[in-house]
């Protein structure tokens, strides 16, 4: 990776860390999940709102470092209005990305802002910073489907 491009990079990190989206939880919410990343202490509650299979709202709360917040932010642009597959296939092509050790080349048209974190995956200590947020995503949107399947039985 060029100097340059880890520049860029790393001010789309800092962009999303100082001015986050999707911050701050919000009502209503299908599911509500808390993760923390034991190595560092990072945490975030996280809200989902579904309607149907489309993401709706995704709000968050987290304390943690400048890669986990960011990281948190890019996924509330990459899967708000979108559908529940794409976010979770989003989230898939994420973690191949941070579990690469750098030998992955990111696809830029699925991850968008995402390939900011290319270079993270480098940093074995902060990787699951990195996908700290989307864990917690995974979480949620499995709950909200649990609970919209018991309430169509109910």
């Amino acid at each position: 990776m060029t100097m340059q491009l880890e520049t860029m990079y790393q001010e789309i990190i800092l962009d999303h860390y100082r001015k986050p989206h999707g911050k701050g939880l919000r009502e209503p919410f299908d599911a509500e999940v808390h993760h923390v990343n034991p190595t560092c202490g990072d945490e975030v509650t996280l809200r989902v709102h579904l309607d149907g299979d489309k993401v709706v709202d995704v709000s968050y709360d987290a304390i943690g470092c400048s890669i986990s917040q960011a990281s948190t932010s890019v996924l509330t642009d990459l899967v708000v209005d979108q559908t529940v597959q794409h976010g979770l296939a989003v989230g898939d092509e994420f973690r191949e990305l941070m579990t690469s050790a750098g030998q992955k080349e990111p696809d830029e048209d699925v991850l968008e802002d995402a390939i900011a974190f290319a270079g993270v995956s480098r940093y074995p200590a902060r990787v699951k910073c990195a996908l700290l947020g989307w864990m917690a995503f995974r979480d949620a949107v499995s709950q909200a489907y649990s609970t919209q399947q018991e309430e169509a039985a109910g």
